[in-house]
C-alpha cells in the first residue's frame, strides 16, 4: 500500500509539498460546488482556492454574506472525516459566517453518503 502524503499529515507527519496541497483543496473545492451546486456560500481555503456553492440566492459583489473560510490542514480533515464541523468551529479553526454558510457542513466529509 501507497503511503498516502494527506493522510499522515493529519496523523501529524510531516507536511505535504506545497503542489500537493494546492491540489486537495482545489479537487475538494471542486467536489464541494459539484455536490452543493450554487451561489449562496462562499468556501475559502487560502491561499489555494475559494468556491461558491449551495443553492439559494445569489452573491454578487463585495463581500458574500454566508462565509466558510478556515486553514488547509483544517479544510483536509474536514473534507476527510478527519474532524467534525462542529469541532472545528469549536477549536476556532473554522469560520462560519452568515445565516447559510452552516448549511455547508451537510456535504462534509465528501466522500459520505447522503
Amino acid at each position: 500500500m501507497t503511503p498516502d502524503p494527506l493522510t499522515d499529515w493529519l496523523a501529524g507527519g510531516s507536511r505535504p509539498d506545497r503542489s500537493l496541497l494546492r491540489v486537495a483543496v482545489k479537487e475538494s473545492l471542486a467536489a464541494l460546488a459539484a455536490v452543493a451546486p450554487g451561489r449562496s456560500v462562499e468556501v475559502r481555503v487560502p491561499p489555494f482556492g475559494a468556491v461558491q456553492c449551495v443553492a439559494g440566492p445569489r452573491h454578487g459583489r463585495g463581500t458574500p454574506p454566508n462565509v466558510v473560510e478556515t486553514d488547509v490542514r483544517t479544510w483536509i480533515a474536514l473534507v476527510t472525516g478527519d474532524v467534525t464541523w462542529d469541532d472545528a468551529v469549536r477549536s476556532g479553526a473554522l469560520a462560519v459566517s452568515g445565516t447559510r454558510a452552516g448549511e455547508v457542513a451537510r456535504w462534509l466529509p465528501l466522500d459520505r453518503d447522503r
